[in-house]
This record gives structure tokens, C-alpha cells and sequence, in this order.
């Protein structure tokens, strides 16, 4: 290509002056035949010419495998992912690849960029494509003990193959909240890359003025151990979720209507795993193939699960009243004692409320309550101060709750008796339930009202395998042994023996 200068000197000379070509190219010191090109040349529009791409016998059967093997370790944490170099070693040791490392590590460089700009390009908003969902709570009725409840449950959804997944759970509350994405991922087993929430308060904190969220620390967490990448939806624009939305209806209308029997939630969440995955098998509104083959892109463009599960829980430390009660959203839960009107720490889930001393040593732990005004009481702590006061005991719960055989003992105890009995409690229920402290109250009954001691030691013997032993079964008769008789006679033979 000609400098700008000597194109212009070439067309002035030759249209111009009428110049003669070789004497041109002589003056200039090229070849006359570049300069006629010049001269005559009429379009100059600048040319661009496609990049040549030469066949590459060595490289091109493996490129397929490496691709394969980029797009895997992209669903890894960069320190999990295969190198070039061992890439180029798996590819001779598998393949009986002769290509150089410098082949393999040029090609790497290059089609890593160009999956990166792919995959930023597929975390778009809105963008239908394998690997993102879309997460709402909706509400249903279910009948509980006869009565008729509402329960919010929450819905994971893909746009792309419109496959979902749901749980039922007792609260909308964070705690909920993590535990229902949780299960959902550990199922699966893949993490979504994108996810899109609205502004629900168990995720944002904060709505910051410049469209950033402030998230809780609990979701911030979560959204850390998972690795994928939460979006949010502005302010009442709930229709930027409209797929998730839409399936909470679709979810409410063809799965929990009419109200449905709620014995234990755990129960029914397995059931609805096979629901959901049941509903797959029908073609998808537009793609005209299968949700269930459409699902398996999702799948395979989804995380690698980390290799621990999170932990859904926090810790309050709250005041006990005088009583050893903690309240904790206007419910009441037991403590010990010996905590009145001080601090202890609870570790909240979902489902429990743990009560722990100050190295995480577990004292008591209740079954969370939903609602509000509810107590949940466990006497096992409070039965040595009630040893202090047994003439109390029938006054408590405690006594209404114990086995009818207890209540029975109780009422034939004397005082020192129920003290002794309540201490005995106070030991055992720490590690085991009233199943077996009831059978061994029964078996030392057998000859009689039993000592508190003797209680003890045949419950010993029922955990230890020695409670009651099994009946020998003597298949072969006993020989007859001789009758005994006492007297001197024996003496006189044994003597007559001797002499």
C-alpha cells in the first residue's frame, strides 16, 4: 500500500500531465504496473478483509473436547479450574494429542474471551436464557388440626425451559427464606448463575438511592457461599419477576387448591418434590419440545454446589425474665434457672430455637413458634429447683405432661421420694426421652413400689443391654441327681475307708 502522497503525485502525473508510466515509475523507483493501478484505480473505500481462518488439522478435533472442558470449570471457583498446561497434559494422556502447549495455551486465551463476552451477555435482565431463575413467595390455605390456616410457600423458577420448583413453609422470615433456596439448590444439584428477588426484607436491607441494595448480612452471606448473582427488581415494578409470578399462581390453582391436610410440613415438601418435577412432562408454550429436556440446559449451566451446605441460622443474645423465660418475636422459650434476668445466646433456624451457654454448649432446644403469645416450655432444667419444692409438682404442666404411670408413682411417693425422683428426671431427660426411663419404672415396679434407686439402676441395665435377660430353652432333660441327706453317717464311711 502506497503512501497518501504517492497516490496523489501518481494521478496528478499520469491524469494530469498525461505522464507516460514507466517514466513515472522510474522517477518514484516502482514497479510501472503499481503505478498504472493507481492511476486508474476508481473506488477507494476503505476494505476490510475478513480474517483468514486456516484449517488446523492438529488443533481442530479438540477443540470440541477444551470448549467442553472451559465451560465446566466456569461453573467452578477460579482456583478449581484446570490450567492450560493441564489441559494439554489431559489432552495426551486421553487423547494422543501432538499438538505443542503453545498451541493449546494460545487457543485457551482466546476462547476463554469469547466465552466470558457469551456469558456476560446471557446475565442480561430479561434475557430467557439457561442457568437464571426467578424467586417469589406466594400464600395458600391448608387445613391444620381442623382448622383452616394460611401458609406462604416459595417458588423458584426458570424462564427459559419454564421449569420450577416449590416448599411450603410456616414464615416468610429470613430464616425460611435461606432454607427454602437451600433445599432447592442441594436438590437439584446446581446453583442458578443469576437469580432476580424482589425487594423482600429477608434479602434487602436497604434500597440505596443510586439502584444498589444494602442485602441483610445473613443473605449477603448466602449469596458469598453459593456464588451466584443476585438481581433486584426497582420498587414496585414486580412485572420485571413477571415469570416467577405467574408461576405462583400456576403453582397455587394446579397443586394446593383445594386446601390440603397438613400433618408435618417435612412430609408434604418431599410429596411436592415429585410434583413439580411430575408437571415437566408437557411441552413448553412456545419451544414446542419438552420442559423436562429444556430443563437439563438449565441444569447443565447452573454452579457447581459448594461442598458444605450453609448453615441457615443467627444468633440473638436476649435477656431472661425472672422466670428463665426469653421472648423472641412475641413468643416465650425456656432457658434454665439459673439464667434468670440474665443475657443468654439463641441460635435461631427456621424450625428450632436453641438455648446456648457462652461456649455453644447446648442447654435446651425448642420447636420454633409461628404466631404470636405462645410459650414453649421444657422443664428438664427447672426439675432440681422443683426437687427444692416437690409438694409443687402437681400444681405444673410438668406433672400433666409426664406418662400416667409417673403420675401414678408420684401420687404413692413420699416427700423425700418426689425429691429424689425429680433429681433422678432432671439427669436422665438431658439425653433421653420418658420411652425408656417409663419402661424401666415399670419392670422395677413388678414386686412392688420401687425405690428411686432401684429405678435407676434397672434403667442402667435396659441401656447397657442388661435389662431383662431371655428364658434359657434346655432342649435335653437334666440327669436325676441323688437325694441329700445330713447326718454323721457320711463321716463313718469316709473313716471306714481309711482304715
Amino acid at each position: 500500500m502506497l503512501a497518501v502522497a504517492e497516490i496523489n503525485y501518481i494521478r496528478h502525473e499520469v491524469n494530469i500531465k498525461d505522464g507516460n508510466y514507466s517514466e513515472i515509475a522510474k522517477r518514484m523507483g516502482r514497479d510501472p504496473r503499481t503505478v498504472k493501478k493507481y492511476a486508474d484505480q476508481e473506488d477507494f473505500n476503505l476494505e476490510i478483509r475478513p480474517k483468514q481462518t486456516r484449517p488446523s488439522p492438529v488443533m481442530d478435533s479438540v477443540k470440541p473436547i477444551i470448549d467442553e472442558w472451559l465451560l465446566e470449570d466456569f461453573k467452578l471457583k477460579k482456583k478449581f479450574r484446570r490450567t492450560a498446561k493441564r489441559m494439554w497434559e489431559q489432552l495426551k494422556e486421553d487423547f494422543a494429542f501432538k499438538g505443542s502447549d503453545r498451541t493449546v495455551r494460545d487457543y485457551v486465551s482466546n476462547r476463554k474471551k469469547e466465552l466470558l463476552n457469551e456469558s456476560s451477555q446471557a446475565a442480561l435482565p430479561l434475557e430467557n436464557r439457561p442457568g437464571a431463575a426467578q424467586v417469589d413467595f406466594g400464600e395458600a390455605p391448608f387445613k391444620y388440626q381442623g382448622e383452616q390456616i394460611v401458609l406462604p410457600y416459595l417458588v423458584l423458577s426458570y424462564p427459559y425451559s419454564n421449569a420450577f420448583y416449590f416448599q411450603v413453609f410456616p414464615s416468610q422470615n429470613r430464616e425460611c427464606f435461606l432454607e427454602g433456596l437451600k433445599r432447592i439448590f442441594h436438590h437439584m444439584g446446581g446453583v442458578p448463575k443469576t437469580i432476580r428477588f424482589d425487594n423482600l426484607s429477608a434479602a434487602v436491607k436497604k434500597v440505596l438511592p443510586n439502584g444498589e441494595r444494602q442485602l441483610t448480612e445473613g443473605f449477603q452471606n448466602f449469596v458469598l457461599h453459593y456464588g451466584f448473582e443476585c438481581e433486584f427488581c426497582n420498587p414496585n415494578s414486580g412485572n420485571e419477576k413477571g415469570h416467577v409470578e405467574a408461576m405462583v399462581k400456576y403453582v397455587r390453582n394446579n397443586f394446593l387448591l383445594p386446601s390440603l391436610h397438613v400433618l408435618d410440613l417435612d412430609e408434604l415438601n418431599k410429596m411436592l418434590w415429585k410434583k413439580a418435577e411430575k408437571d415437566r412432562e408437557r411441552k413448553h408454550y412456545e419451544k414446542e419440545s419438552l420442559i423436562s429436556k429444556l430443563f437439563e440446559d438449565d441444569r447443565k449451566a447452573c454452579l457447581v454446589l459448594p461442598t458444605k451446605e450453609y448453615q441457615c441460622i443467627r444468633y440473638e443474645t436476649l435477656k431472661a425474665d425472672k422466670y428463665g423465660y426469653v421472648k423472641l418475636d412475641k413468643n416465650l422459650y425456656s432457658t434454665s434457672p439459673r439464667f434468670a434476668l440474665s443475657k443468654v445466646l439463641i441460635r435461631i433456624s427456621y424450625n428450632k430455637i436453641d438455648i446456648l451457654i457462652d461456649n455453644h454448649e447446648l442447654v435446651v432446644s425448642h420447636s420454633r413458634l409461628y404466631g404470636q403469645y405462645r410459650k414453649s416450655m421444657k422443664w428438664q432444667p427447672y426439675l432440681n429447683l422443683m426437687a427444692k419444692r416437690p409438694m409443687a409438682l402437681k400444681y405444673t404442666s410438668f406433672y400433666e405432661q409426664l406418662p400416667p404411670e409417673w403420675q401414678t408413682y408420684f401420687h404413692s411417693c413420699t416427700t423425700s421420694e418426689k425429691s429424689e425422683a425429680l433429681k433422678l428426671l432432671g439427669t436422665l431427660l438431658k439425653d433421653y426421652d420418658f420411652n425408656r426411663i417409663t419402661e424401666a419404672l415399670n419392670i422395677a415396679s413388678e414386686h412392688g413400689h420401687p425405690s428411686v434407686e432401684s429405678i435407676k439402676q434397672v434403667f442402667y441395665q435396659i441401656i447397657n443391654g442388661r435389662g431383662i435377660r431371655e428364658e434359657l430353652h434346655i432342649q435335653k432333660p437334666l440327669p436325676s441327681m441323688p437325694i441329700a441327706t445330713r447326718g454323721l453317717q457320711h463321716y463313718d464311711q469316709l473313716l471306714k475307708g481309711a482304715e
